[in-house]
């Protein structure tokens, strides 16, 4: 059974229709993450979800218990869910163990046993040492950190957590993801994490969900939707990518692109005639003058960005800018020619 089951869901705000026919299903012990850009309706899918926004169309199942529709709404105290918000949402006269404890106590756990739970779970997300501080006596990052505890807290059936780790930095983001990951995986709970980080979205969900102006575009793995995104705008959400116009042919039994003496296998739709909008990624070009068999195409390297574990490179070419990306630093300058290869390239359905 099914931990979430969202069907149609359709909520407006006057004349702005914020949701639109949306289906979400989250798994027991599965992590759904929803991606997209401010304003894509991120935030009122896990309103709606937790009884904050009503519907005008659909339904939504927790457990495979009806919790909303435009015939009912169970208020939120009875959805089973534990709720981040983006707003912290913290009560100002508690302090931050009393804030966390607050969920365990009314679960029925003695008050010494739910203020060292807490404490651990405060201790998880960096900010054991801020015990004693009320909400006016913490930064907003650390606000959110008790907001995640609090909601961890709980003996939730579902977590919705919207842009949780917004304000954390990458060594506490990961620590965070994974108490998040060890809290849900053992009580069987499902999660729907709402970000506009691409990255973050990829590497904390078992699925992901995107959504563009209050529509799910595209459901798959983190890979699908990396590798093979459903149009060019999925594939600019989720990471660099060059766009190439091409002229595509068949050879043998695979689709390959042309650009010169180059050839590039084309993976995805079947083409519908002899042109084609080539999505390639960076880690899909290798960079050099190489005797590859399939050809290399030579450019001028225009802009570069040293990213830490690798260099990404622009690269103008006769057939279009490419965006190369290299291991470590920086190996060629500003203006160099250099030769590229590629291993692959996506055509997308639409």
């Amino acid at each position: 059974m099914a931990v979430l089951e969202c069907r149609g869901l359709t909520v407006r705000y006057g004349d702005v229709v914020a949701l639109d026919s949306v289906d979400v299903s989250v798994a027991p012990g599965e992590t759904v993450a929803v991606l997209g850009p401010s304003g894509s309706g991120k935030s009122t899918l896990l309103y709606a979800i937790a009884g904050f926004a009503d519907l005008d169309a659909g339904e939504i199942s927790v457990a495979g218990v009806e919790v909303a529709s435009t015939r009912t709404a169970a208020p939120p105290e009875e959805r089973a869910i534990g709720f981040v918000f983006q707003n912290y949402a913290l009560w100002p006269h508690l302090t931050a163990e009393e804030t966390v404890a607050y969920p365990l106590l009314r679960s029925g756990m003695g008050r010494a046993q739910a203020h060292e739970e807490a404490h651990r779970l405060l201790d998880s997300v960096g900010i054991a040492e801020l015990a004693r501080r009320k909400p006016a006596e913490l930064s907003g990052g650390q606000q959110q950190r008790v907001g995640l505890a609090r909601a961890l807290a709980r003996s939730a059936k579902l977590f919705l957590l919207d842009e949780p780790t917004a304000h954390l930095d990458a060594a506490l983001r990961t620590a965070v993801q994974e108490e998040i990951a060890t809290r849900t995986s053992a009580g069987s709970a499902g999660v729907v994490y709402a970000t506009h980080d691409a990255v973050e979205a990829l590497a904390a969900a078992d699925r992901v969900v995107v959504l563009r102006q209050g529509r799910v575009v595209q459901v798959g793995s983190p890979v699908d939707i990396y590798e093979r995104p459903v149009d060019r705008w999925t594939a600019t959400l989720t990471g660099a990518v060059s766009v190439i116009e091409a002229d595509l042919e068949t050879e043998a039994t695979r689709t390959v692109a042309r650009f010169g003496s180059l050839r590039v296998a084309v993976h995805g739709a079947a083409p519908t005639g002899s042109h084609g909008e080539l999505l390639i990624r960076p880690e899909w070009i290798v960079v050099g003058d190489t005797d590859a068999p399939s050809g290399v195409i030579k450019g001028e390297v225009g802009a570069r960005w040293f990213r830490g574990p690798h260099t990404d490179y622009e690269v103008t070419t006769p057939v279009g800018v490419f965006t190369a990306r290299v291991t470590g630093a920086p190996q060629f300058e500003i203006g160099e020619r250099i030769g590229l290869t590629m291993t692959r390239a996506w055509l997308p359905p639409g």
